[in-house]
């Protein structure tokens, strides 16, 4: 078992089907988005198995919700449009997520974003770093540059 970085191959079709707004904007000659999503963050054990194969959020291996970590995660700050960069569109959070005084229910790599506000909680995308073990500790997810070749969803 292992954690794969990936954006999730549901969420590609998703996508194309306007499943998700990662931004709000006026009426587009088809369709009126004038609300952004929630997405959500979820931190994920070592011995968990998410990847591209990923379809909707669940908490099978999700840290326990214990020791400052509730599980569904956090809520992502999401004050900034998805934009491009020539033919790389992006979009990346607006703010880092804490998770403060957490004691982790064991060893974790991976955080899983989410759509919380789509009635299947559909994933968008898995994302690895390396093995953590926290103790009362603070934790911080700090969000890449928002730019094409950094930012943390990225489509080209």
């Amino acid at each position: 078992m292992a954690n794969t970085q990936a954006m999730c191959t549901a969420f590609k079709v998703q996508a194309l089907n306007g499943s998700h707004a990662f931004g709000a904007q006026a009426a587009n000659g088809v369709r009126t988005v004038t609300t952004k999503d929630d997405f959500f963050i979820a931190l994920f054990l070592v011995t968990a198995t998410r990847n591209a194969t990923d379809t909707v959020y669940n908490t099978t291996g999700e840290l326990a919700g214990t020791g400052n970590y509730t599980q569904g995660g956090k809520i992502l700050p999401n004050a900034t449009a998805p934009t491009n960069d020539s033919t790389t569109a992006h979009w990346t959070p607006s703010g880092s997520v804490t998770w403060t005084a957490l004691t982790s229910s064991g060893a974790f790599d991976a955080a899983v974003i989410y759509n919380n506000t789509a009635t299947a909680k559909n994933e968008v995308s898995v994302h690895t770093f390396s093995s953590q073990s926290i103790t009362a500790a603070d934790f911080t997810l700090t969000m890449p540059t928002n730019d094409g070749t950094t930012g943390l969803i990225r489509i080209a």
